[in-house]
């Protein structure tokens, strides 16, 4: 099949990009856009690596079709701090509660905790372990992850009080 022109909007950036019908949003960013910060693990939606945020939502990028995500806007780990002079709290929370192992999983772990304290500001370590239920962790018990999610809600929370 020929290939087809989407215009993506990725971390606020737009681009035009020719891709194959059956393309995943995973493969178009890192192979066309080279925004490598998206891993793929299984290619089959289980183990999260690969999430991304579409209009805010957290999605297994291997399973969405890169043409799915025409018009929409698409936020990869390297939107979060595109200055690459300051992290994201998150970011930051990753690192400050030791969270990141050998960081495959990392990327993923951030995007789909932003979604979910877009969603809910203060969650409940249950509410980040049910949040988190897509993403899989090799290296860690989760505990760190969750204090890390944790930490960032506090500190996103103190941010919009000091404004």
């Amino acid at each position: 099949m020929a290939k087809q022109l989407i215009e993506l909007i990725v971390n606020g950036d737009r681009y035009e990009v020719a891709v194959e019908p059956g393309a995943s949003l995973a493969e178009v960013l890192r192979e066309e856009l080279y925004l490598t910060g998206t891993k793929v693990g299984c290619n089959q939606g289980d183990c999260g690596a690969c999430t991304v945020l579409v209009d805010g939502r957290s999605v297994s990028s291997c399973l969405t079709l890169a043409v799915e995500a025409h018009q929409r806007e698409v936020t990869t780990i390297e939107g979060l701090a595109p200055s690459g002079e300051t992290l994201h709290p998150l970011q930051e929370a990753f690192i400050e509660k030791g969270a990141v192992q050998c960081g495959f999983c990392s990327a993923g772990m951030i995007l789909a905790a932003k979604a979910l304290l877009d969603r809910n500001p203060a969650p409940s370590p249950e509410e980040i372990r049910h949040g988190l239920s897509g993403n899989l962790c090799r290296c860690t018990g989760y505990v760190k992850i969750v204090e890390a999610i944790q930490a960032a809600s506090l500190k996103l929370a103190a941010g919009k009080e000091a404004r």
